[in-house]
């Protein structure tokens, strides 16, 4: 069994390589555990890396050293390999797929209790090629998140709030909806919307709460569409959808299913938001993997307290 530690070194703004080798010295020397701390080079790295070793190890357990979209890479380098066991260790800002396992997300930072964790099969979405563990989206929350990076680098602006504020007001101007056709069982939309999103997980965005319905583990994704959105209508809008309280929204505003496949087109490729990282496409699918991932949990966490 080897246990490798996957370090995203620009995540959370702060290169944690060092507390990562500290921290893995200290669990896995005394108790004779074979281990490897890899610092990535380039996006998709760490992916190249799980699939090569996952190649030579009877069993590979992957610790992911960052935040979202480090998780996302890992989960896409073990996706339907039965000998590789992915987990988060928490070293970027954002951290939203652990949101789910509420007060015990903390117990992730306390390296023990993930060597010694046990393993869940967790689903993951397929979306045009691509593997997501926690949300995906489309329309103006994937468009805002998208272009914070492009005001990220303004000095006055930073990294932080003002740039996504930034790119909020900038988006808002630009117009919050898009022409799209949707499908998903039953249910077809063809209009103007202003967002769609598959959700596996539920928290994305640095805090947005669509749904309290999804979880990972139980074979079906909770899908939101939220209709055609007036500009003086977003302010509640984004409120109650953002705190999970889409249910006090009309019909005519919001639709919500509950499947396992939606089909979206656009006129022209549009972003898609894949648990933080942006695709371009203008055919997009969001297909549920059952069981696809094994996950490392600390023991008798209590999001499977009632499974």
């Amino acid at each position: 069994m080897k246990h490798l530690f996957i370090v995203n070194p620009v995540a959370g703004g702060k290169n944690r390589t060092a507390e990562v080798i500290e921290a893995a010295k200290a669990v896995m020397e005394p108790a004779g555990l074979a281990y490897e701390v890899y610092v990535t080079k380039a996006p998709r790295d760490a992916e190249v890396k799980i699939k090569a070793d996952a190649e030579t190890e009877d069993g590979l357990r992957v610790f992911a050293c960052g935040g979202d979209g480090t998780l996302n890479e890992c989960a896409n380098g073990a996706a339907r390999l039965p000998n590789v066991s992915i987990t988060q260790y928490p070293t970027g800002t954002g951290n939203d797929f652990l949101r789910i396992f509420g007060d015990d997300a903390e117990r992730f930072r306390d390296l023990r209790e993930l060597v010694y964790g046990e393993i869940r099969k967790f689903d993951l979405i397929e979306t045009c090629g691509r593997y997501s563990i926690n949300i995906c989206s489309v329309g103006a929350d994937a468009r805002i998140g998208t272009d914070v990076h492009k005001y990220s680098n303004i000095p006055v602006l930073g990294a932080g709030p003002m740039a996504y504020v930034t790119s909020l007001v900038v988006n808002l101007f630009k117009g919050l909806n898009q022409p799209m056709k949707v499908r998903c069982g039953d249910f077809e939309y063809e209009g103007s919307m202003a967002l769609a999103c598959a959700c596996n997980g539920q928290y994305y965005g640095g805090g947005f709460h669509p749904t309290a319905d999804a979880r990972p583990d139980d074979h079906s994704l909770e899908f939101l569409v939220a209709k055609h959105v007036k500009l003086i209508e977003f302010p509640g809008l984004i409120g109650k959808y953002a705190s999970a309280r889409w249910r006090e929204l009309p019909e005519s505003k919001i639709a919500h299913v509950t499947g396992t496949h939606m089909e979206i087109e656009a006129p022209e490729p549009i972003v898609i938001n894949i648990d933080g990282e942006a695709l371009y496409r203008d055919k997009i699918n969001f297909t549920l993997v059952p069981d696809a991932v094994n996950f490392i949990v600390p023991k008798n966490a209590k999001l499977f307290a009632n499974v």
